[in-house]
């Protein structure tokens, strides 16, 4: 006999486990798994829209839209250059470009960041004559490490602003408190020490000819009015939702370079990143199977018995069984499914929710950096230094990645416990 909660179930198993070992034909796994809830009538058609959470695919989408007419302007290749320049040493060089993928990671997609700043990285070793693959593992993880800094910065940022109605200021001052960007700050700090460490022996001078010329400033006066916009929407109420804000300002960077490099408005909307929008898409409507049928409401009872009344063991549960899982799986999916979950577990343990979602996301997303198949960063890292002819080992990865993410989720994670116990 067909039992829907059971079939929701087992068709997130199946397509948790393919998204691992067939990661490749993902969109084409979480499209067919949500297809096969709807014909079945586990979930009605009307429960998978209302399931998708269309402010964060605006979000994302309208970001997509903004990164890409932004990197095309040169404006943070330029800067990357002058960066460079300015470095006294190879190893400072090296981890002024970390800073910079950081700071660009807060506003801008993580493999759109990879995008902007690898390029340089690769030039200034083929200048200089050393071995890039340091330094692109370096640049991959510091961008999964500032990508939750802000509400924009990062898939996971958005389901959580999403999921819980944070708004752009809020993840800098959330209730009278430090919100989690200072968190990834003070996790920053601390591994940029660490990359100073790996970094040490190379001390030769920077000689680096800048040779980008910014084609215009416009991508990046649209995009710091972006950000001031989101900011003030806490306080304004006409300014639109996140969501609706960054596809008009993606739809106008789209329309500014058809004026100004005459690029087809469909060239530029058809080269995005659809696969990963259609794959988020199929990920609401699985997790809303999940919800609908009751898997949720019963995983948070399971943890409840099993964790009891200790907030420090609930948190402690949270975040680092979120670094193994995301170390290995993609997070998207886990960290969807693991919100109504923290939800439920907050409510019955009678614990501050947003400590177990800031824990969530610290180590859902910082987990990624363990291992090069852990985040798509690393995965886009590798994969342009497999172009140049650098294969990077898994091993290899993993002896930069492991002891990264040991000390900035130590640190982020304490940070945050002290602020939201």
């Amino acid at each position: 006999m067909f039992d829907p909660k059971f079939f929701s179930l087992i068709v997130f198993i199946i397509s948790y486990l393919l998204f691992v070992f067939l990661p490749n034909f993902r969109m084409h796994t979480v499209l067919t798994g949500a297809f096969l809830l709807i014909i079945t009538g586990t979930i009605l058609p009307i429960e998978a829209f209302y399931s998708i959470n269309w402010n964060v695919m605006g979000m994302f989408v309208g970001m997509l839209m903004v990164s890409d007419v932004f990197m095309q302007s040169k404006a943070p290749s330029y800067l990357a250059e002058i960066i460079a320049n300015k470095a006294k040493s190879v190893s400072w060089a090296m981890i002024f470009l970390c800073v910079l993928t950081g700071f660009i990671s807060v506003f801008i997609e993580n493999v759109a960041t990879i995008l902007i700043v690898a390029p340089i990285a690769i030039s200034l070793s083929k200048k200089l004559n050393f071995n890039p693959i340091k330094m692109m593992i370096a640049i991959a993880i510091t961008s999964n490490l500032h990508g939750i800094a802000t509400l924009i910065g990062d898939p996971t940022s958005m389901l959580l602003g999403g999921f819980t109605g944070m708004t752009f200021n809020d993840f800098f001052f959330f209730m009278g408190r430090p919100g989690i960007f200072w968190a990834v700050q003070a996790s920053a700090l601390a591994s940029f020490v660490f990359l100073y460490f790996i970094f040490r022996k190379h001390k030769e001078n920077v000689i680096f000819l800048c040779e980008e010329k910014v084609k215009s400033w416009m991508p990046t006066i649209m995009l710091c009015l972006l950000i001031v916009l989101l900011s003030l929407s806490s306080f304004l109420l006409f300014i639109p939702q996140a969501g609706t804000l960054c596809l008009i300002f993606g739809l106008l960077s789209l329309f500014w370079a058809k004026i100004v490099d005459n690029s087809p408005v469909f060239e530029g909307i058809k080269k995005l990143d659809w696969e990963t929008t259609f794959f988020l898409i199929g990920v609401f409507i699985l997790v809303g199977g999940l919800t609908s049928a009751g898997w949720i409401t019963s995983l948070a009872v399971f943890l409840s018995s099993v964790i009891g009344d200790n907030a420090l063991l609930g948190y402690l549960t949270i975040v680092i069984s979120s670094v193994f899982l995301s170390a290995f799986v993609e997070n998207v999916p886990y960290f969807l499914a693991m919100l109504p979950v923290v939800t439920s577990l907050s409510e019955n343990m009678t614990v501050n929710p947003y400590l177990f979602f800031f824990g969530l996301l610290l180590g859902a997303s910082i987990g990624g950096n363990v291992t090069p198949i852990g985040a798509s960063a690393n995965i886009a890292a590798c994969g342009l230094l497999k172009k140049e002819g650098r294969q990077v080992s898994f091993l290899e990865f993993v002896k930069i990645g492991l002891p990264f993410t040991l000390i900035a989720t130590t640190v982020s994670a304490l940070f945050v416990w002290i602020i939201w116990r």
